[in-house]
C-alpha cells in the first residue's frame, strides 16, 4: 500500500515526503466535462493577457469572473466608444457665401449700384404717383408739369371703379374723312364706327390684346377730360390729346382703305354717340334712351399724322418700285 490512498481525500502519512497534487486539468487534446478542449502550456492564458496567436475577444474569461463572449469576433465597436473622432477635427467649416456676397468685388459694387438705382427710382415712382392721386397742394402747384409728365401716359390712374356711381354709359366713337382718290377727286366718307370695330374683333377671342380694348377708349377719354363742352383745350395737354386722338383715327382709316385703294386723307371729322345702358328692371331708376352726339369740327391732316408706309410720298414710290 502507498503512502497515501489515490484520491482527491488522501492525506500524507507522517514522516514521509509530500506528494506532488496530481494537476487537476484532463492532458493535452483532450476535451473537459463543459465541452472545451485543452491547450498546451503555450497556448493557455494566464492573469498577464490573452494567449498567444489569439484576439481579445476569443479568450475564455471564466476563470477570472468575466462574462464569457463566445465565439464573438473583434470588430472595434468598443474602441468608437472609448474614442471620440470628432474632437480631433475641430469646430464645423461655416457655409459657404451665398447671393451677392459670393461675388467678387467688382460684381458686389456694380450689383449693389443697380440696387440702388432701382430703390431710388420706385421711391420716385411711388411719390409721384402719390402727388397725382393727391389734392392740390403746394407741391402739385409748383410741379404740376412735371408730374403729369412722368404719368401720363403710360401710369395714368382711373378710379371709376370704386366711385359711388360707376360709370353707366355705352360710347362708340366714330370717324369720317375727306379723301383724295386716285383719280385726284375729294370725297366724304360714311361713317365708321371704331368702337364696333374693336368690338367684333374682341368678341370670341380668349387674348384680346391692350390696344383692341383700350387704345380708342382712352384716347377719347383724355381728349374729353382735357376740353371743355365747346371743344376748346383748357390746357398744355388740350393740343396733345387731340394730336394723340387725330393720329390713331388716320391710322385706322388707312387700315380700313376709307375711299378706296390709294385714296389719301386730307381731314377727318370725330364725334362720339353716347347711349346709357338700362338698369335692370327690378330698379326704380329711370333713364333716357336717347343717345347724345358730340361732334368735333375737321381736323386737317399733316404728313406727320400719317403712319410710316401710307404718306403719299411712300406710297407712291412703292407703287413704282412694284411697277
Amino acid at each position: 500500500m502507498d503512502a497515501y490512498d489515490k484520491g482527491s481525500n488522501a492525506r500524507p502519512v507522517p514522516g514521509e515526503p509530500e506528494a506532488a497534487v496530481p494537476d487537476s486539468r484532463p492532458p493535452e487534446g483532450q476535451e473537459t466535462s463543459d465541452g472545451h478542449e485543452t491547450a498546451d502550456d503555450h497556448g493557455t492564458s494566464d492573469s498577464h493577457g490573452p494567449p498567444v496567436g489569439q484576439t481579445p475577444s476569443a479568450r475564455i474569461p471564466q476563470q477570472y469572473g468575466d462574462q464569457q463572449r463566445g465565439d464573438q469576433q473583434y470588430d472595434g465597436q468598443h474602441d468608437d466608444e472609448r474614442y471620440d473622432d470628432t474632437a480631433l477635427a475641430g469646430p464645423p467649416l461655416p457655409p459657404p457665401p451665398a447671393g451677392i456676397a459670393a461675388l467678387s468685388l467688382p460684381y458686389q459694387i456694380a450689383a449693389a449700384l443697380a440696387l440702388a438705382v432701382v430703390a431710388v427710382a420706385a421711391c420716385v415712382h411711388v411719390g409721384m404717383v402719390f402727388l397725382h392721386v393727391a389734392p392740390s397742394n403746394t407741391v402739385t402747384k409748383q410741379h404740376g408739369q412735371a408730374i403729369d409728365e412722368w404719368i401720363y401716359p403710360e401710369f395714368e390712374q382711373n378710379w371709376k371703379l370704386f366711385a359711388p356711381n360707376p360709370l353707366q354709359q355705352n360710347i362708340a366713337v366714330q370717324v369720317r374723312a375727306d379723301v383724295r382718290a386716285a383719280d385726284g377727286e375729294i370725297r366724304t366718307t360714311r361713317w365708321y364706327d371704331l368702337s364696333a370695330l374693336d368690338g367684333a374683333a374682341i368678341d370670341g377671342n380668349l387674348l384680346p390684346s391692350h390696344t383692341q380694348q383700350n387704345e380708342l377708349r382712352r384716347a377719347w377719354d383724355f381728349f374729353v377730360a382735357t376740353h371743355d363742352n365747346a371743344n376748346r383745350p383748357n390746357g398744355l395737354r388740350g393740343a396733345l390729346s387731340e394730336k394723340y386722338l387725330r393720329r390713331i383715327v388716320v391710322l385706322r382709316l388707312d387700315r380700313e382703305q376709307a375711299g378706296g385703294r390709294g385714296a389719301v386723307v386730307q381731314q377727318v371729322q370725330v364725334r362720339s354717340r353716347t347711349t346709357n345702358v338700362p338698369p335692370p328692371k327690378w330698379s326704380q331708376e329711370q333713364v333716357s334712351d336717347k343717345p347724345i352726339v358730340r361732334q368735333l369740327p375737321w381736323w386737317p391732316v399733316s404728313e406727320a399724322d400719317r403712319a410710316a408706309g401710307t404718306r403719299p410720298g411712300e406710297s407712291t414710290g412703292t407703287e413704282a418700285s412694284a411697277r
